[in-house]
């Protein structure tokens, strides 16, 4: 990494895939023994600090929101990142020395990626479709709530 750091604009590709355990939310989790898919351009910028440019992916899973099957998809971010000896914190990450860990820059994109809500299918309706309808259709069966009522008699001028 020094021979990187000491020359601005030398660029060095990454293409690795780690295992990062207990990598997750509390809808969606990289399955254990899913690899993160790491592809990277490390850029020197000068001044010690040096670019972080490329995707990172991971395989996830999770119950629907739904109908609470199983679900599983893929997860792949596009990351730009900067490390450097001094870092801002919320907005760098740290460069010790020669070492660079792009560990927590990996787990902080695998996490902004996954999916808060997990659906199997747009077009699930649920367990109980019958006790607990969804979509478009549903809403039109539905009798409107009667605390909005005064609401219907408003008219906009255009």
């Amino acid at each position: 990494m020094a021979d990187l750091l000491e020359h601005p604009g030398t660029r060095r590709e990454l293409h690795d895939a780690v295992e990062l355990g207990g990598l997750g939310t509390s809808a969606a989790q990289v399955p254990e023994g899913g690899e993160v898919r790491v592809d990277l351009v490390l850029e020197a910028i000068g001044g010690g600090a040096l670019t972080a440019t490329g995707t990172i992916g991971a395989p996830w899973r999770g119950d629907c929101r739904r109908c609470l099957e199983p679900v599983e998809g893929s997860a792949e971010v596009d990351v730009r990142e900067v490390f450097e000896p001094h870092p801002t914190e919320g907005e760098t990450y740290p460069l010790g020395g020669e070492q660079i860990d792009l560990e927590p820059m990996v787990r902080d994109a695998v996490l902004l990626a996954m999916p808060l809500a997990p659906l199997c299918a747009t077009t699930c309706v649920g367990p109980a479709p019958d006790a607990f309808p969804t979509g478009p259709a549903a809403a039109e069966e539905r009798a409107p709530d009667p605390r909005w009522e005064a609401l219907s008699d408003l008219e906009f001028d255009e």
